[in-house]
C-alpha cells in the first residue's frame, strides 16, 4: 500500500481519532443537535501487506465509557457541559456499557488499493455482532475513512425525545483518521 511500509501497527488515540457523527430527524429536529462524539480510549492493530492486500487485517476495540461529545451543531441553543454529561450517560445506557463495555471490529476481508480500500468485517456492539463495510484510503502514512452504521441492525433503538418529535437518525457515521508511519 502506497506510503505505508509493510508491517504491524498499534493504533489508538496517540495515533489518530475515532469519531461518531449523528444526525437528527423528526418534527422537532430543530431543537436537537447533530453530534460529533469522540472515542477517547481505543486500541487496535493494523497489519499491512502491500503486495497482497487480502493478507492485511485490522482489529479495533473501543471503550464505550470513553465516548465524549466534542461538538453539537444546530439546535435552538448551544450544548452546555450539563448537556454533554447527560448525552454521555444516555449513550452508556443505550449501549449497556455495564454489560458490554467494549465495541469491537475484526476485519475478515481487505480489498482494493491504497487509494481506495474496503474492509469487510464483524462489528460487535452491545453483544450483537453484524457485518459491516469500511471504506477508506491511505496517503502519506495516514489511513482515513468511514463506515455507516444502522443502529437498529444491532438492536439499538435510536434516541428520541418529546414523544418522538425529536430523534436521531438510525444511521450514524463512524470516521477515522490514523497515522500509520513507523515509530522511532
Amino acid at each position: 500500500m502506497v506510503g505505508v511500509p509493510d508491517g504491524s501497527y498499534r493504533v489508538g488515540p496517540q495515533s489518530g481519532r475515532l469519531l461518531v457523527k449523528t444526525a437528527r430527524t423528526g418534527l422537532g429536529a430543530k431543537a436537537g443537535h447533530d453530534l460529533t462524539i469522540e472515542v477517547t480510549r481505543w486500541r487496535g492493530n493494523v497489519i499491512v501487506h502491500a503486495a497482497s492486500p487480502a493478507s492485511s487485517s485490522v482489529t479495533v476495540e473501543a471503550d464505550v465509557d470513553s465516548l465524549e461529545v466534542r461538538e453539537g451543531t444546530g439546535g435552538v441553543k448551544p450544548l452546555t457541559d450539563a448537556d454533554r454529561a447527560s448525552i454521555r450517560d444516555t449513550l452508556r445506557g443505550i449501549l449497556n456499557s455495564a454489560a458490554h463495555p467494549v465495541i469491537t471490529f475484526v476485519s475478515s476481508q481487505v480489498s482494493g488499493t491504497a487509494e481506495s480500500f474496503r474492509l469487510g468485517g464483524d462489528l460487535t456492539i452491545a453483544g450483537v455482532t453484524q457485518p459491516v463495510t469500511v471504506q477508506g484510503q491511505l496517503a502519506a502514512g495516514r489511513a482515513q475513512g468511514s463506515a455507516v452504521i444502522v443502529q437498529s441492525r444491532w438492536g439499538i433503538r435510536p434516541y428520541s425525545a418529546f414523544l418522538g418529535a425529536l430523534k436521531l437518525r438510525d444511521e450514524v457515521e463512524v470516521q477515522f483518521d490514523i497515522d500509520l508511519t513507523p515509530g522511532p
